[in-house]
């Protein structure tokens, strides 16, 4: 093993037992880590003697390559944590990347829905599937995602234990191991009440048959022995497709953000929907204000009698167009 792999395989088992990084993350520092390694073993350098000046020329070699604003921040900030591992733990006497600004990452307004499109998700769930079971799951997944606004990986990996006793609440592990409550509305607990007869049922047939039962809410046959995130990606394409809600909108990823945006909307604090997200920071949560603010601008645009006339005159277009 050389030195550099040792150093990278240091710092990801440190991530993993003393911070309890999630997998994804340990997946994503080790991309990260690979690619920087290897252009500094092709440069003729080493981890142990790389400068300030070396690093920067690693950026400049990924804006060259094209690589996205975020992607570059990414692989600088998992630069910097490789070596305030190593400063830490005496592999080096000093920190080449301390003083390295990145590139920042582009606020992008996260994508969302209006509460019509999900409303049409909602209704469309419980008639997706080639089977009574499928159906019934699928209903209660896309119910328990909008309800809780949960990330897909917490959504598919929950414990059956969690969903028992038609419960008002239900224990969610997030990133780092952290775990935090969330309500269910009734229509979840609805959706989820009825997935679980149909589940039991199953599983009751199955130890007939002398087979395992699962310890997930969502099983699978699968390595992972719960719905794969692809899968569920793939289904919420389908019932949007299915739904006549456009499928480049919708991914799980965008009904959590309809969730958080929707509640804001509807006058809920930006403190308790950080903690329903599972927001480590307030900063991470009030992008949705600035979602809020957009939509509320659009609206002006469109039907304020000012931004109208203005349209009249110019030819439909307003200041906010472009030319």
């Amino acid at each position: 093993m050389t030195e550099a792999a040792r150093w990278i395989d240091l710092f990801l088992e440190a991530q993993a037992a003393e911070l309890g990084a999630a997998k994804n993350t340990l997946l994503a520092y080790a991309r990260d880590l690979k690619d920087f390694s290897e252009w500094v073993q092709n440069q003729g350098l080493a981890l142990q003697t790389l400068s300030q000046p070396d690093i920067d020329r690693y950026l400049v070699s990924c804006d060259a390559q094209g690589l996205a604003r975020a992607t570059r921040a990414r692989r600088l900030s998992a630069i910097r944590q490789l070596y305030r591992f190593a400063f830490d733990e005496r592999l080096r006497a000093d920190n080449p990347a301390i003083r390295i600004k990145g590139p920042g990452k582009a606020q992008r307004l996260p994508k969302t829905l209006s509460e019509e499109e999900v409303s049409r998700l909602l209704d469309m769930a419980p008639a997706h599937g080639r089977t009574a079971s499928e159906r019934s799951r699928n209903a209660c997944l896309v119910a328990l995602l909008y309800a809780t606004g949960m990330r897909v990986s917490e959504l598919v990996s929950l414990p059956l234990g969690a969903a028992r006793g038609d419960p008002r609440m239900i224990l969610v592990r997030g990133k780092g191991g952290k775990e935090r409550m969330v309500p269910l509305s009734p229509p979840a607990r609805a959706a989820l009440s009825d997935w679980l007869a149909i589940r039991d049922a199953e599983e009751s047939a199955r130890r007939a048959k002398g087979l395992q039962s699962s310890p997930y809410l969502f099983a699978s046959g699968g390595a992972s022995g719960h719905l794969t995130r692809h899968r569920f990606y793939n289904l919420i394409k389908e019932i949007s497709a299915k739904a006549h809600v456009d499928p480049d909108k919708v991914t799980p990823h965008t009904l959590r953000h309809a969730f958080a945006t929707h509640l804001l909307a509807n006058g809920a604090d930006l403190r308790v929907i950080q903690t329903l997200l599972g927001h480590a920071d307030v900063a991470t949560t009030e992008i949705y204000t600035h979602v809020l603010e957009a939509r509320l601008q659009a609206l002006v645009q469109e039907h304020h009698p000012l931004a109208q006339a203005a349209r009249r005159k110019t030819g439909g277009k307003t200041s906010s167009d472009g030319q």
